[in-house]
C-alpha cells in the first residue's frame, strides 16, 4: 500500500461525490491504518476480524471514495534536522486565497496550510532547521506574496500527537 495522493492545494481535494457513512468495520480499518499504514491486508483484516477479500474492497472503497489518501512515513523533526517549528497566521486580501495558497504551497519549510475563519485567515505549520531560516521564511518568502497583508508567528515549544483516534 504505498499510493499517495495529493490533493489541489486550495482545492477540495476530492471527486465531488459524497462517501457513504462508514460502518464498525471501515472506522476500525481506519484506526488500523492510521496506526501503521504498512499494514499488509492479512495482518489488516486478522486485526479487524474479516476475510482478507473483504478487508482489500473496503481499503480500496476508502482509497476511490476519498476517504483515505493516501500512506506515508511521519517523520520526528528534530531528529531530521528541522528543529524549529512555528505556526503562522496570515491576513489576505478579500478573495487571493486560491493565489495565496498556490504560493504557500511552494515554499520551502511549509508543511500545512489551513484557511480559517476568524482573527486570521490562513495558518501556516512551518518547520525551518533553525530560526534563522524561519526567518528568511516568513520575511522574504511568506510576507512576499501577494495578497498577504500581514502575518503573526508563534514558535512550538512542544508538540505531541493525540491519544484518542475519532476511528475507533
Amino acid at each position: 500500500m504505498s499510493q499517495e495522493l495529493t490533493p489541489t492545494p486550495g482545492g477540495a481535494g476530492g471527486t465531488g461525490r459524497s462517501a457513504g457513512p462508514l460502518d464498525e468495520v471501515d472506522r476500525r480499518i481506519l484506526d488500523e491504518l492510521v496506526r501503521d499504514g504498512r499494514l499488509s491486508i492479512r495482518t489488516l483484516a486478522e486485526r479487524v476480524h474479516v476475510s482478507r477479500t473483504n478487508a482489500y474492497a473496503r481499503v480500496e472503497r476508502l482509497l476511490r471514495d476519498g476517504v483515505v489518501t493516501g500512506f506515508r512515513a511521519l517523520v520526528a523533526p528534530e531528529p531530521a534536522g528541522l528543529g524549529t517549528s512555528a505556526y503562522i497566521a496570515l491576513t489576505i486580501e478579500q478573495n487571493t486565497w486560491r493565489e495565496v495558497s498556490a504560493e504557500l504551497a511552494q515554499v520551502r519549510y511549509v508543511e500545512h496550510v489551513a484557511l480559517l475563519s476568524g482573527e486570521h485567515d490562513v495558518l501556516a505549520l512551518v518547520r525551518a532547521p533553525d530560526n534563522a531560516t524561519l526567518r528568511d521564511v516568513v520575511l522574504d518568502r511568506v510576507q512576499s506574496i501577494a495578497g498577504v497583508l500581514s502575518t503573526r508567528t508563534w514558535l512550538v515549544f512542544e508538540e505531541f500527537a493525540g491519544t484518542q483516534s475519532p476511528w475507533q
